[in-house]
């Protein structure tokens, strides 16, 4: 909090009550004061007037702390004992909280990132907000979107913001009850393989501390810092799509999605026509399971039918036969390239289907 700020609002005070009054950091030394030979003076007692959080009477001058109510950092201070005062006080406590509140909420470099990816400021007014922070334009970021199965309390928070305590560089951020966002700087050279396991590194964090098993929806590194609104975006979408198509993993990197990101992005009005024109009418709900396990491992192994046997434990002439089966029942043949993307795309579709997403 700027002590400039703190001064021209005491002049004004000092106007409207006609009482000397003043402002005490947490070290009792005054900082800003009607009396301008007061400021740089050490109050005694300062630690007491902190402790108790209520009115504290010094050589005939009532003080009282204001603040965080977790952190009280200040005291005001108004000449007079009387009960007038008292209520003089925890009026200027009041009015001087919001405006420390406001002043922070302007200049507080979480709270600007947390607007830019959020996409709650103008575009130039990120520049201008980013010159008067001093916050570098140039670097590369990257925003990991880490969501907890229940409300997410302060003990999430406290936990990733201990694993990343450099403030000047990244920035964990509160986004709702379940998910916050950590906006990391990082260096050149920097590839998706890094970026899975430093979320691995917070995932075990949590996981050994609190107990809890989180999702990680990992963007893609942008430069500027009005770029950070598609990385955290990108989390978000790894996030969703993980929902339907990696149901067992729990980190999932935006550059990792594939053709499930074009998937879950599509109308399910035209997916579903997708479905219809691919497969005869019920075709592809009458494959059992044992068939579509086959099925998976031989996408698995490249469509190598040799390979897949092997690793089915069955003979090379029973997959054959399994594979022909398929062909009669849906008319695509595994074995051909082309066959084979339509069948492994309409599997996706139809799995994204089944999780009945709620899009338009």
């Amino acid at each position: 909090m700027s002590n400039r700020l703190f001064q021209g609002v005491i002049h004004e005070l000092r106007d409207a009550i006609g009482k000397t009054i003043g402002i005490l950091d947490e070290t009792g030394t005054i900082i800003s004061c009607s009396e301008l030979g007061k400021i740089g003076d050490v109050v005694a007692k300062s630690a007491e007037i902190f402790e108790s959080g209520e009115h504290f009477i010094i050589d005939g001058h009532t003080f009282r702390a204001f603040g965080d109510p977790t952190k009280t950092e200040y005291a005001v201070f108004i000449e007079g004992a009387d009960e007038d005062t008292k209520r003089l006080v925890d009026f200027s406590c009041v009015a001087l909280a919001n405006i420390k509140q406001l002043y922070d909420e302007k200049f507080d470099r979480g709270n600007f990132i947390k607007n830019v990816i959020m996409d709650n400021i103008l575009p130039g007014d990120i520049y201008i907000k980013a010159r008067e922070l001093r916050f570098s334009n140039e670097a590369s970021r990257v925003v990991l979107l880490i969501r907890v199965p229940e409300n997410n309390d302060i003990s999430v928070f406290d936990v990733v913001q201990t694993l990343f305590p450099d403030k000047t560089k990244d920035f964990v951020v509160n986004v709702n009850k379940t998910d916050i966002a950590l906006v990391k700087e990082v260096k050149a050279k920097i590839g998706s393989k890094d970026l899975e396991k430093l979320a691995r590194s917070i995932a075990d964090s949590l996981s050994n501390e609190l107990y809890i098993t989180p999702l990680i929806g990992i963007g893609t590194i942008v430069t500027g810092i009005r770029d950070l609104a598609h990385s955290y975006k990108e989390a978000q979408v790894a996030l969703e799509v993980g929902k339907f198509f990696d149901t067992e993993k729990t980190i999932i990197s935006y550059e990792n999605l594939g053709i499930a990101r074009l998937i879950y992005q599509l109308p399910t009005t035209l997916c579903e026509m997708f479905l219809k024109e691919v497969f005869k009418r019920g075709s592809i709900d009458s494959l059992d399971s044992e068939t579509l396990f086959t099925i998976q491992r031989f996408f698995e192994n490249n469509l190598n039918v040799s390979e897949t046997s092997r690793k089915l434990f069955v003979h090379r002439n029973t997959l054959v036969y399994r594979l022909e089966k398929i062909k009669k029942i849906t008319g695509l043949d595994l074995r051909e390239f082309d066959d084979a993307i339509v069948f492994k795309v309409a599997l996706m579709v139809k799995k994204y289907l089944d999780a009945k997403p709620v899009r338009l």
